[in-house]
């Protein structure tokens, strides 16, 4: 019992540190070193702008054009630190997520975007990964704030995307709208 206990500590602290890698990576650039928190084939679906499907998709969003001119004019992502709930070799999640942007003319920073967060987690021979991540923002659409409700059980799959916001909705979107 008490090595279940410690396995499952191990697991959360290791998928914490997994999520709090993404900021930095994608603020420094490293569109490889985010692309390589999620599994070969994961999807982050950054609603309603892009929907990324495997570590190319990411690291193509990292380094194009929309990313690096929110890079080069001051940009921090920053993420909460995640609810987890295990299910094995899987974890769902959620969280937060502000994007805050250097103002250069009033002299400081402010919060441009707060998202909510759904996650789904899978541990691989390399270590858990991001298999799913859905970040859409709170900005009154309907089903994105539900994304924070509390899961009643641990939950297994893919975590659903909000029902407002249908598939073919999504769009290239600039990094700027992200």
């Amino acid at each position: 019992m008490l090595a279940g206990k410690v396995r499952a500590l191990e697991d959360q602290v290791e998928i914490m540190q997994l999520v709090a890698q993404y900021g930095p990576a994608v603020d420094s650039g490293s569109g490889e070193a985010a692309a390589a928190l999620w599994t070969e084939d994961g999807v982050f679906d950054a609603v309603p702008h892009l929907r990324m499907s495997g570590r190319e998709d990411i690291i193509g969003m990292v380094h194009g054009v929309g990313h690096q001119s929110l890079l080069s004019s001051g940009c921090g992502h920053v993420l909460t630190v995640p609810h987890i709930v295990l299910d094995g070799d899987e974890a769902t999640g959620r969280s937060y997520a502000l994007q805050i942007r250097w103002d250069a003319d009033a002299g400081r920073f402010w919060v441009f975007r707060v998202s909510a967060n759904t996650w789904r987690w899978v541990r691989t021979p390399q270590g858990w990964r991001i298999a799913d991540r859905v970040n859409a923002p709170l900005d009154g659409t309907d089903g994105h704030r539900e994304m924070l409700a509390p899961q009643a059980e641990p939950v297994s799959g893919p975590v659903p995307e909000p029902a407002s916001e249908p598939a073919s909705r999504y769009s290239a979107g600039t990094a700027e709208e992200r």
